[in-house]
This record gives C-alpha cells, structure tokens and sequence, in this order.
C-alpha cells in the first residue's frame, strides 16, 4: 500500500489531501534498479589459479652456495686459470751506467762578481756531432707522449689549416726568442731594472708584455745572475745544450728554464719533460770545465701571454737527482743502435 499525499487549497486555507494506491510488484520496477556490472575476474579460472600459486608456494629453494657454482663451472667449463697478484711495486728502471751528477761532492758558493757568463754555441769547433738536449729528448718520446703529440697536431691543423698551423708555429717560436731575449734584457739590466714593474717597460714588444707582466713577481726573487743563455757540454756523456739562466731563486742557486704556456700549469707534472731538461742541464754545467762552480737545484717557470702570475716549479736537489737518471735512461736509449 502507497500512501500519497497531495496539498488542496479550499478557500485560502490550505489542507492536505491522502490518496491511497495499491502497487504491486514495487522492487521490480525497472526505472529504480540499474544494471549490474561484470567484474573483469569473474572468467578467472580460480581453482587453476588456486593451484598454481600452492606450487609456487611450495618450491624448494636453491641451497646452492657460490662455492657449488664455482664448482659447477669448473666441471663444464674447465678450471678457472686466475692471474697472479703482483708480489710488490713494479720495479723501477735504473740506468745502466750511474754518471755522477756532480763533480765533486763539495760545490762552490763563492759568489762570481761581473756580468753574467754567456757561452755561445758554437758548431765550428768540434761540436757539430754532438747532439742537443732537446733533439734527444724529441727522438725518445715514449709511445704515449708520440700519440699526444700527434693527435693535437691533426686537431689543429684540422682547425687551422696547413698553412694556418705553420703560421701559428712559427709566432709561437717568434714570440719565444723576443720573450728570451726581454728576460736577458732585464736580467743583465741588474737589481733595480728587474724590480721595476714589467708594465713600466714599454720598450718591450706588444707581443710579449702580457709574457713579461706574467713573470713579474718571479724576477723580484731573483739574484746573483751568472749565467744567460749559455752554452753548457758533457764531454763524457757527449750531449750540450743552452741553459736559459743561472741565478739564485730566493737565494738558492738553480738552472732556470723559462716557458711559455697558452694554458695553466699549477703542476710540475704538467711540465712533461722540462724537469729531465733541467736536470740533463744542469748535469752539463756541473761537468763542464767553463764553470767553477756546481748547481743542485732548478726551476721552471711557465709565463702566460694574459698577464696571469706565472708558476714558479722549484726542483730540489732530491728531485734533481730522480730527473738526472730518467735523462740518463733517455740518454742510453738515443745512443743504443736502432
């Protein structure tokens, strides 16, 4: 039974009116009820479903160790052949022939008055089969240094060309001899040009100021010059070279190398073979009978054409004498037959 109820207005007072309907069969009237939806599992098979994951379930677990599959892989694949661990570090090169780096084992410091020693190299007398430094140290680069080599020699030329990479060389080589040839300017000059500021000298070329600026507070510590781009000859071990200078470096005396970089060398071993050059150097000098005197210790200073300080890398007598049997070990190489 369904009450309704209806609101009747008689008069302008408003009353309500309950009518009664009998409706049968109300639940399955088809406007109230919406269809049921099929559930995206019912076609799962439960039973196989059910089985399958007791299986699962239920597996044994492998009670293989890594010693078994050791031993499993050596039964089908053969034994397995392990390299041997070295027993200690690798046993370092030694020349066969240990030359003395000094003359003697008392060195002078008796200090030499007058302008500094300039030895020039000479081809004329007796020297023109004796090979250079630097030629010998080019002819026994090691594999790596040649491939480096290389590789920067194709990307430049690559960028510049072959014309363009001769060109770049040949500045590179021009802006050398002019920074050397400033360096011996001002170190010849004596104390009070070389403490004068680099930016007060204009009378150097445009191109090398930067070069000159770079070095500025290297010359402040540098003193007592005795030699300048000099000639220096081991009669016995038959090699020469030009040592750029002698002087004391904050009051020891070193063979000083000067470089020039177009990138930043914090480090000596960004230097590559400059310390063997120094020290092959300075080897020459201290057997070297136009020299009374002995040096066991180098620097390398590396200027930038920017300006920037340059690096100051100070070899000691210790480091010295490492660099001077790798120079011997070069050495022996260049003059074995080939």
């Amino acid at each position: 039974m369904l009450i309704i109820s209806r609101v009747v207005s008689l008069g302008g007072i408003v009353a309500p009116r309950c009518t009664s309907l009998c409706v049968s069969h109300f639940s399955a009237c088809h406007c109230l009820t919406s269809p049921k939806r099929r559930s995206p599992y019912s076609s799962v098979d439960s039973e196989r479903y059910s089985s399958l994951l007791k299986s699962v379930m239920s597996a044994r677990v492998s009670s293989q160790t890594p010693e078994s599959l050791q031993a499993e892989d050596e039964h089908i694949y053969g034994p397995v052949v392990k390299a041997q661990a070295p027993s200690s570090a690798p046993r370092r090169r030694e020349p066969r022939t240990l030359h003395p780096f000094l003359r003697s084992e008392e060195t002078e410091e008796t200090e030499e008055s007058g302008p500094p020693v300039r030895i020039s190299l000479n081809r004329g007398q007796g020297r023109s089969l004796v090979p250079s430094v630097t030629r010998i140290l080019q002819q026994t680069l090691s594999p790596e240094q040649i491939f480096y080599l290389e590789r920067w020699k194709r990307r430049m030329v690559a960028e510049l060309g072959e014309e363009g990479f001769k060109e770049y060389s040949q500045n590179l080589f021009r802006q050398g001899k002019l920074f050397h040839s400033a360096l011996e300017e001002i170190l010849t000059a004596g104390d009070t040009k070389r403490n004068k500021s680099a930016s007060e000298t204009p009378e150097h070329p445009p191109e090398v100021r930067g070069y000159m600026e770079s070095v500025s507070h290297v010359l402040e510590d540098i003193s007592a010059v005795r030699a300048i781009e000099s000639t220096v000859q081991h009669d016995t071990l038959n090699y020469l070279g030009i040592a750029d200078c002698v002087a004391r470096y904050r009051g020891v005396l070193c063979v000083i190398d000067w470089k020039t970089s177009e990138k930043p060398k914090p480090f000596l071993g960004n230097t590559y073979d400059n310390p063997i050059q120094v020290a092959a150097y300075a080897g020459a000098l201290n057997n070297d009978d136009n020299y009374k005197y002995q040096v066991e210790n180098g620097l390398i200073v590396v200027a930038y054409k920017d300006g920037s300080p340059a690096h100051a890398h100070q070899l000691n007598s210790e480091l010295m004498l490492e660099y001077w049997n790798t120079w011997l070990i070069r050495l022996e190489e260049f003059t074995d037959p080939r």
